[in-house]
This record gives structure tokens, sequence and C-alpha cells, in this order.
């Protein structure tokens, strides 16, 4: 493994051929990795001792100050353990926590006791203190123990007690290269499986996610249909009515005053002509024509043609259902026109690919920076996006220009 590579490394970057520098350095990272476990143990055991300490005084003062204290301690505890599983198995291990901003400390005591996050974090820290320190203590031991008792021998100038240290050493060495990284992975593995989401759980917020964005959906689909609804009212409605009531009067006039006919009739033609185009309009608000013809590839440099600053497009997209397509052409349409108006930026783009079955598209510039995601118009985008189960992840630092980033799964036609 390469010393540029962040630390600790990845499981699956352990060597597991014949013996060398690199596995022996990798076994040693992950014995001394062990270690930082079991020492963690002791802080973990006597949380846990703490805590069920003060739950039969609960109902007293002193309970509550305990539990007041030791629940968030309990909690930087574990996540500073998911941290270490994430980074080592690679794989993401998330906590949510029952939100408890703004509550005062009563509120917050009832809503940790509801929470089954903080309850993993309790269980954690009896299993970090028990069963987790001897796995963690496993690999070193077996590295440590026979060099520690060869010492111990020859400082007691016991040669039986040397001997037998020696005569460990090596199957000691051998279990500790063949036991450290499974050890080490059960131990990773079981911190994962405490401390992050049950499947129950991961259903349970996945079926909450698709009620939010359904109930978004419907509701952004009513107000779009408000407002095509007041478009039409408003607009190519109300020339179409205008063209009749001149089309009539000119109908009534053209034998008495055939001047005054003409020109109602110029002027119904010229209304049509503009409830035409605000029927085009509107039609391209629902679904531009250009994306129905040519594909996104083709709407998203449509959009970027009128933006006044250089907009580089790099898209390598098959075609894709009208739905997404549609959705991804309004969201680049908005994060462009948030360029333009906001970014003080000279240059933008667009690049996107789909892999698989998931579409990546990113829209940056060289701005200022600052867009807050939580604004109407990314807001917007990301109810959108969440329809298709797409995410949506803004990057932009104060000065350092912004990335909007959009992943939606999804197949190609």
């Amino acid at each position: 493994m390469g010393t540029s590579q962040g630390w600790p490394a990845p499981l699956s970057a352990v060597p597991a051929g014949a013996v060398d520098r690199a596995g022996v350095l990798e076994r040693l990272r992950l014995t001394a990795l062990s270690t930082g476990h079991a020492v963690a143990g002791i802080p973990a055991v006597v949380l846990a001792l703490l805590m069920t300490g003060a739950f039969p005084a609960l109902l007293s003062l002193t309970g509550f100050l305990m539990l007041w204290l030791l629940v968030p301690l309990a909690a930087r505890l574990a996540q500073a353990h998911r941290a270490v599983a994430a980074r080592v198995l690679g794989e993401p291990v998330t906590a949510g926590y029952a939100d408890t901003t703004g509550s005062n400390p009563g509120t917050a005591m009832m809503i940790w006791v509801r929470d089954p996050a903080r309850w993993r974090d309790f269980a954690f820290c009896w299993f970090s203190g028990t069963g987790g320190l001897l796995m963690s203590l496993l690999p070193v031991l077996l590295l440590a123990g026979p060099p520690v008792h060869i010492v111990i021998g020859a400082a007691q100038g016991s040669l039986l007690w040397s001997a037998a240290a020696w005569l460990l050493l090596g199957p000691s060495l051998l279990a500790w290269w063949f036991v450290t990284a499974p050890m080490v992975r059960a131990r990773l593995r079981a911190d994962q499986g405490i401390l992050g989401h049950s499947g129950s759980e991961q259903l349970r917020r996945r079926v909450d996610q698709v009620v939010e964005s359904r109930t978004a959906t419907v509701d952004h689909n009513a107000a779009e249909l408000r407002r095509i609804e007041r478009d039409l009212h408003d607009g190519a409605q109300a020339r179409i009515a205008a063209a009749g009531m001149n089309v009539g009067l000119a109908e009534k006039l053209v034998y008495t005053d055939p001047a005054s006919a003409v020109e109602l009739l110029r002027e119904a033609r010229q209304t049509t002509v503009s409830a035409l185009e605000d029927l085009r309009t509107l039609v391209r608000g629902i679904h531009p024509p250009v994306l129905a013809d040519r594909g996104l590839v083709w709407g998203v440099e449509a959009l970027a043609i009128p933006i006044p600053i250089p907009v580089t497009v790099a898209l390598r997209l098959p075609r894709l259902a009208p739905p997404v397509e549609s959705a991804l052409y309004f969201a680049v349409s908005e994060c462009l026109a948030n360029v333009a108006k906001h970014a003080r930026a000279s240059r933008a783009w667009v690049v996107g690919e789909h892999g698989g079955e998931t579409l990546r598209l990113t829209v940056g510039d060289d701005g200022c920076g600052g867009a807050d995601p939580r604004g109407s118009g990314l807001a917007g985008v990301a109810r959108r996006l969440a329809a298709f189960d797409g995410t949506l992840t803004v990057m932009s630092p104060a000065g350092g220009g912004t990335e909007v980033r959009m992943e939606v799964r999804c197949q190609a036609r």
C-alpha cells in the first residue's frame, strides 16, 4: 500500500499474499487500530456503568444531570467509531439521531428516551468495553505477548520463562499474520451493526422519503396546473376572446364601413398570432419540443446559448425517459439562470454522463459562490429530482465558485 493513501485504509487494501513489507506494515497499522479500539473500550465501559447507574436515579436531579452529561459523551464516542468503521470498511455508517435543536433539557431527555440511535450508543458502550475489548486485544496480544514475556524472563533471569516465550514466538506471529485482518474486520462489522441503521429502520426512513417526495411532487404538480390555468386565462384565452369580438364587429361593419372592418380583421389576425405565441411559450414550459425531438443533450445546449457568459456543455447521455429528461432540463435551466443572475462568473459548464443505471450531471461556475441550497430555486430543483429518487448536492464555498451535482437513477431508452 502506498504511503500517499489515507489511513486507516479500506480492508480491501490489505495484502493477502506472501509475507512482504507491505503486508507486515499494513498488519502493524491494523494492530495499532486495534490498540486504539482497546484503549477506547475503557471510557466506553465507564460510560456504560455510569449510565446504567443513572437510570434508577433518573427521577432525581442527580440522575437527570448524569444522563444529560453522559448521553452526549456516548454519542461522541460512538460517532468516532462510526467514522473509523466507515473509513476502513469503505461503507457509510450513519446514526440518524432524532433532532433536539431548540429543545429544553426536559424535552430533549424525552426525545433521547424514544430515540433508537441513543439506545444503540448505550449498547455499543457495553459492547466496546466487553466483547469488543477482547476482540481488539487479540491482535495486540498475539504480536506483543511473546516479546514482552521474553523481556520479562530476561529481566528476572528465568531461562525457562524466556525459552517458553521463544517457543511461542513463531506460532504467535503466524497466528497474528492470519488473524489480524479478519479480527479487525469482525470488530468493525460489529460496530457497524450496532451503530448503523437497522434494516427495518432503513426501510422506514426510505418509506418516509418516498412519502415526502410524493407529497412534494403532488404539490408541485398542483401548483403547475394552477400556473397553466392562470396563463391560459390571462394570456391565450383573453387574446382569442378579443379576436372573436373583433371578428364579430367586422362582420357587422363589412357592408357599412369596409375600412373599419378591415382594420378590425387586421387586429384580430395580430391578436391570434400573439395568442399562438402564448400557447407555444406555454407548451415549451410544460415539455420543450427540443426534448421530444432531440433529447436532453440538445436541450441543454439550447439553454446555454442565451446565457451571457461562455458555457461549456460536455454531456455523454443516451435518450432517457421523457419525464426524467424534462426534470433534468428544468433543473439545468434553473441552475444556469442562477449563474446568469447571481454568480458574477466568467464561465460556466455543464458536464454529465450515464453509467450503469445512474446519471450524474454537474452544473458549475467560477463565480462568487455562496449559493444557498435552501433557497427557493435550488430547493425546487431538489424536490423535482426527489420524485425520481434523485439527489442534489451543492458545493458553493464563498469566493470559490459553485457546483451543483445531480444524481438520478434511471435507465437508457
